[in-house]
């Protein structure tokens, strides 16, 4: 661990940043340029106190999960990560294996969406970040831990809880392109990668799942117009944009409404009220 480098390396990347560059509000003259620390730690979901000593090179070594949170905290590219990582000691993670690194130009375009449920998952459907009505409307997908993070997972080995926000006759049709989407990225990945290790615990715990995967069906799964149905407001008609990264390891979703549309009424509401209970 490089910790005067580290703490250079940190200094000079909040100080780059200016609060409308990661969707905070500006606020009061501010004495210097830059984020403030704590600030940072907002973002990065950790004590101030823990951040300001990385900056004055004390503390213990931040662990791998901790420099992914502050990767994307900073809005670091590809590269700034590596760098991070190895000023850290800590190895290089691979960027094509889902690393849950957020791709910085993506980030960026989410930090400016406000009015519409928007997103950012990889090439094997985890949800990296999302912005506050993707969670009103879909339900925060933060929390997940282990295989439950991956929504294909969720979707054949709990489809109690993760179908319900599908129309009962739209149901079929999303479990066929959950697995030609995983075959996409296990073509691309690898049988030995994040990806196989996936489809192998979904073979052992889905016979759903395993007679769809002898069907070798491959295409992404992201259709142009969708119906989610949110437990409150009943059925919502969205119009689905995706935006990949140069790669295809990730993209960002964006789920938008005709103008005075039924749909963008129901939007409005959950704008409104967000992820609090209705009632």
């Amino acid at each position: 661990m490089d910790r005067p480098a580290l703490a250079d390396f940190l200094r000079t990347r909040r100080g780059a940043l200016q609060p409308s560059d990661v969707g905070l509000p500006s606020g009061a003259r501010r004495r210097a340029p830059g984020l403030r620390r704590e600030e940072v730690a907002q973002l990065a979901a950790m004590s101030a106190d823990y951040y300001t000593r990385l900056e004055q090179q004390r503390g213990p070594q931040p662990s791998e999960q901790m420099l992914a949170s502050l990767a994307r905290a900073l809005r670091l590219t590809a590269d700034e990560r590596d760098y991070l990582y190895r000023m850290a000691g800590h190895n290089v993670p691979d960027r094509f294996s889902g690393s849950g690194h957020v791709s910085a130009p993506l980030q960026r375009v989410l930090d400016h969406l406000d009015d519409s449920p928007a997103l950012v998952i990889s090439n094997l459907g985890e949800t990296l970040v999302q912005n506050r009505l993707s969670a009103a409307l879909l339900g925060d997908r933060s929390g997940f831990t282990g295989l439950d993070r991956f929504e294909a997972y969720r979707w054949f080995v709990h489809p109690e809880t993760e179908r319900s926000r599908y129309p009962e006759d739209d149901r079929d049709r999303q479990s066929r392109a959950q697995v030609s989407s995983l075959r996409v990225a296990y073509s691309t990945m690898g049988a030995e990668s994040r990806a196989g290790e996936l489809v192998r615990a979904l073979l052992k715990a889905s016979p759903e799942f395993a007679e769809l995967w002898e069907r070798h069906e491959v295409a992404k799964r992201f259709e142009d117009h969708k119906t989610l149905v949110h437990p409150e407001l009943g059925p919502i008609e969205l119009d689905c944009q995706v935006l990949f990264t140069e790669d295809q390891s990730q993209c960002l979703l964006v789920l938008t409404a005709p103008p005075r549309s039924e749909g963008a009424e129901k939007l409005a509401l959950l704008g409104v009220l967000g992820t609090q209970a209705f009632s």
